[in-house]
């Protein structure tokens, strides 16, 4: 059971985010992402400099460093790979992952600042979406340092459940926000490769552990999201490859490979599956 826990945290890193369903300007804060899927992360922390001398109180700026923490760490120690989430062994094995300890610092230094300017703002807005989704981020940047890389297992179901229980308020927002499909879609698709036995203590409600439902709400993500549609993309290639459907993984790490040229990761998993497609005998007809 561990283990299938352990993809539920990675699945959900930094939680959700959203935006209205009109195209917005790119921001800072977009800016700032799309450094961290380049894996320039110097870069990231730069604009998030100026945005937090410009908005100190604005809890999601914070949420966003402490992904970018995360994202940096997992490029150091190689978490990142499609071949790491792809066996379950290496997911578990703890002596693979050699954390940084000044780097768990910065990092939930960044969650704490960004729950405790959320929830003031949430104390004053329930309704906040912008502190909502920065809970959420912090939340998910917890859950996946927790279980990827302390394998802390039971502490990540925990704040598993706690994330849910924010996406399903953004979902019913007017309008939704798309990317919180990702926290549902990939506990779909955990749920769906568990056993009855293990189904009895792995409970997460509303969660029907359907795959195809899983693939369609990551599906959701892509098409009307702000911060994670790349990210969902990253997760259906797991996926694919998980249900050995190469092709499908191969489009979509080829269109991540020419939207993000500057992060040789894409490339490199690019033509790790050409090698294993090619070296792959044809059935004959």
């Amino acid at each position: 059971m561990k283990k299938l826990v352990c993809i539920i945290v990675w699945l959900l890193i930094a939680g959700t985010s959203g935006r209205a369903q009109d195209v917005q300007p790119p921001t800072a804060l977009d800016r700032a992402f799309n450094r961290i899927y380049n894996f320039d992360f110097t870069g990231a922390y730069a604009l998030l400099d100026v945005e937090q001398r410009a908005h100190p109180d604005n809890p999601l700026i914070y949420s966003v460093r402490s992904a970018a923490y995360l994202f940096s760490e997992y490029d150091r120690m190689k978490i990142l790979e499609m071949d790491f989430f792809a066996d379950d062994n290496k997911i578990t094995d703890k002596k693979r992952v050699k954390p940084d300890p000044a780097a768990r610092v910065e990092l939930f230094k960044m969650t704490d600042e960004a729950r405790k300017r959320a929830q003031a703002r949430l104390a004053t807005n329930p309704q906040d979406r912008e502190a909502m989704f920065a809970l959420l981020m912090a939340i998910g940047v917890e859950n996946n340092y927790a279980g990827i890389v302390e394998k802390k297992y039971f502490r990540s179901y925990s704040l598993t459940k706690e994330a849910q229980q924010y996406a399903r308020k953004l979902l019913a927002m007017n309008p939704p926000f798309c990317d919180a499909y990702m926290t549902l879609g990939s506990v779909e698709y955990v749920v769906s490769n568990l056993n009855f036995f293990f189904r009895l203590f792995v409970h997460f409600d509303q969660i029907e552990g359907s795959k195809q439902k899983a693939i369609q709400d990551m599906g959701k993500v892509i098409d009307c999201g702000r911060f994670y549609p790349p990210f969902a993309k990253i997760l259906l290639s797991v996926i694919y490859l998980r249900e050995n459907q190469q092709q499908q993984a191969l489009k979509l790490l080829q269109e991540m490979e020419r939207d993000y040229p500057e992060n040789p990761l894409f490339k490199n998993e690019v033509n790790r599956i050409l090698a294993k497609i090619a070296a792959t005998p044809r059935k004959k007809h």
